[in-house]
Order: structure tokens, then C-alpha cells, then sequence
């Protein structure tokens, strides 16, 4: 038996609040899965540059695996890792702010270390109605391989890429001399999608893509979501799920209400799920796509 802990939240612009609510997650945790930008959101693009911090020393980032290590369960989290500008040879200033972000998953081992080789860069950023990602957020250079988790081989995307069937078939149907999957490893049998939907995109699309996903890659679907107001200007949808390889709803948390507000108990929401991966070789036994493509 496997079980995943999702954990839903309402990142803000203060990074010690959005740790407090993480944390609070860890403890009731096996294996944590928590959403896209859990470090922060911000208010608008400069407040959203301002607030990045490299990996090694933010405080979120330290606290987390601080608190990994404490309760002894791995996490995934999505954070903001800041591109520094090249410093011109001519000047001795080393202290060159971000021009650009990564939107970054990061997996957080149960002994507090990072597994490195689980990085994964945001590849297809949202650019939507008022929405620039673009505008702050540099494109990731390609797919991670699937890793080992405690819930099976992982396979990491973010938000908007659940809308691109490709990388989710790259990493769970790889051809025979795929780049994006390791040999020794193997396809992922759980796909990853931390993810931040607007209420209007979560309402049209949020769980027929989630299931369509699942169900043309016969994979486990997990998929941890911010949830209501993070500043006046932004909301996020939740609903955050776990999708089985038949496409079935294994797991819902809680919304938002009418003006964009947490549903009671939606904010700070923590689900339970057995990820099954002997449903997984039934699904592909039962219905094997792989071989007829």
C-alpha cells in the first residue's frame, strides 16, 4: 500500500505564512504532494521578482526540508527560483537581481536532502486574459526523467502543461530510444501536475483534463492546487485531485464559493489516497495501448 497526502493551500506574498501552512501539512503526512508556487504568490510581476531567493537559501526551501526531515516524509512543492542576470565583466557588483524566474518542482527526500535529478522547470507558461507568466517566468529546457518515489516512478509537469498531451505520453509511453526516460528507471506510473488554475479555467477544464490525461496514459494522476484569494487581483480554483488509471476520481478536496473565497475547510485541506500500482498493470494489461501505436 501507498499512500499520498495531498495538500491543499492559499499561497500569499509572505513566504513565512505560506511555510507556516506547509509545515502544519508535513505532520499529518506519509508522502506530501503540494501545489504549484506554494512559496508565494504575489500581487504583481515586480513584487513576484522581488520576492525570489535561490534555492540554497530560502527560507522556505530550508524550512521545508527541515520539517521533511523532522517528520520523516518525502514532499513535492512547487517553488520560484530566481535567473540572475549575467554580471558585465567590466563592474565588481555580484548582487544582480533576477530578471527572470523558473517556476521549479522540487522533490524534498524523507531525510530533508533534495533529490536533484527530480528537478523539473515549468516548460509551457501561462499566458491568459490578464495572465503573463511570460512577462516574469523563463521556459524550463526540457522534461525530467521519471524517478522513484514511495508512491511509484513520478513524472513531473506543472499547471498549464496539463493542457499538452505530449509531455504526459513522453514520460509514461516512451519509445524504445526515448531522451526523456531513464533505462533503469522506467515510465512513470504516477503523473504530477502542482498546479495554480484561475477559477474560470478550473471551472470549464480543470478535471476533463486531469482524466483525459489519466486515461490516455493509463497513469496515476495527482494533482495538488492553490485554492482561493491570494490578493485582491488573484484566486485560484482547487478542486485538487487524484485521478486512477481507468480515470476515475479517487479523490476531491474542497473549492472556492462565488466571489473567489475558500469553501470552509478548502484552505489548509489535506486528502488521502492508496496508490494502487497493481491498478496500474491491470489498466495496461487489460487495455494495451502501447503495443498497437
Amino acid at each position: 500500500m501507498a499512500i499520498a497526502a495531498v495538500g491543499q493551500i492559499c499561497s500569499t506574498a509572505s513566504l513565512s505564512h505560506n511555510l507556516e501552512q506547509c509545515v502544519r501539512l508535513v505532520a499529518k503526512a506519509a508522502v506530501l504532494f503540494l501545489p504549484e508556487a506554494s512559496d508565494y504568490i504575489a500581487s504583481s510581476p515586480q513584487e513576484s521578482l522581488s520576492l525570489a531567493q535561490p534555492q540554497s537559501k530560502s527560507p522556505f526551501v530550508l524550512g521545508l526540508q527541515e520539517a521533511a526531515k523532522a517528520h520523516s516524509v518525502a514532499v513535492s512543492v512547487g517553488i520560484h527560483v530566481p535567473v540572475p542576470v549575467a554580471v558585465p565583466a567590466a563592474t565588481t557588483d555580484a548582487s544582480a537581481a533576477a530578471s527572470k524566474l523558473l517556476n521549479r518542482s522540487l522533490w524534498i527526500n524523507a531525510d530533508g536532502t533534495i533529490n536533484q535529478a527530480a528537478t523539473y522547470d515549468k516548460l509551457h507558461l501561462f499566458d491568459y486574459g490578464s495572465l503573463r507568466e511570460s512577462a516574469t517566468v523563463q521556459a524550463g529546457p526540457s522534461l525530467t526523467p521519471p524517478f522513484p518515489t514511495p508512491v511509484g516512478r513520478a513524472g513531473s509537469l506543472i499547471c498549464f502543461d496539463l493542457r499538452f498531451a505530449e509531455p504526459a505520453l513522453a514520460l509514461t509511453h516512451p519509445g524504445p530510444k526515448s531522451p526523456f526516460v531513464d533505462p533503469a528507471v522506467g515510465p512513470a506510473q504516477v503523473l504530477l501536475y502542482p498546479s495554480a488554475f484561475t477559477i474560470r479555467t478550473g471551472q470549464a477544464h480543470w478535471e476533463t483534463l486531469l482524466r483525459a490525461r489519466a486515461i490516455e496514459t493509463q497513469s496515476w494522476v495527482v494533482a495538488a492546487a492553490q485554492v482561493g484569494a491570494h490578493n485582491p487581483k488573484r484566486s485560484s480554483y482547487g478542486h485538487s485531485m487524484v485521478i486512477d488509471p481507468w480515470g476515475r476520481v479517487k479523490l476531491e478536496l474542497g473549492g472556492v464559493d462565488a466571489e473567489g473565497r475558500a469553501e470552509e475547510g478548502a484552505e489548509g485541506a489535506v486528502g488521502f489516497v492508496d496508490v494502487d500500482l497493481d491498478e496500474w498493470a491491470r489498466v495496461r494489461e487489460g487495455m494495451p495501448l502501447a503495443r498497437r501505436t
